[in-house]
């Protein structure tokens, strides 16, 4: 019998696990694409396929509940936002994982985590508007 085996532990304390998704999450949904180990990245599809639900859902309590799983305002905003009208449409399947090769060092299995249907010009322009912001107050 295979009860209480429902998720993937990836050798980490709670804590981490559940600290380690939230950041996880957080990064998939800014820059709506992210390369990581495979098992770690079909385990974050789970994850995020439920917050992109609350975010089409759209009220306080949804809301609510998003924001205590991501930690960040950021983030839930653009849940909230951007991805819950984007999806209202679709019933299931908003993320996508794709195999990506092995690791050089280690030769970890890796896997790309996308949004279906993403804005291609979302990856990275988080990080450059952050650089030239710096750049401008130096």
């Amino acid at each position: 019998m295979r009860h209480g085996n429902g998720y993937r532990k990836l050798n980490r304390t709670h804590e981490h696990r559940k600290a380690m998704f939230s950041n996880m999450a957080c990064s998939l949904i800014e820059h709506e694409q992210i390369k990581t180990t495979l098992p770690k990245a079909k385990e974050l599809k789970r994850i995020i396929d439920k917050l992109i639900t609350l975010g089409k859902r759209g009220d306080l309590h949804a809301r609510r509940i998003a924001a205590a799983q991501l930690k960040q305002d950021a983030p839930t905003a653009k849940l909230f936002a951007t991805l819950g009208p984007r999806y209202k449409t679709r019933s299931g399947g908003y993320a996508r994982v794709l195999k990506a090769g092995f690791r050089y060092g280690d030769m970890a299995p890796m896997g790309i985590v996308e949004l279906v249907e993403r804005d291609v010009a979302a990856k990275g322009a988080g990080d450059k508007a952050r650089v030239a912001a710096e750049m401008e107050a130096a």
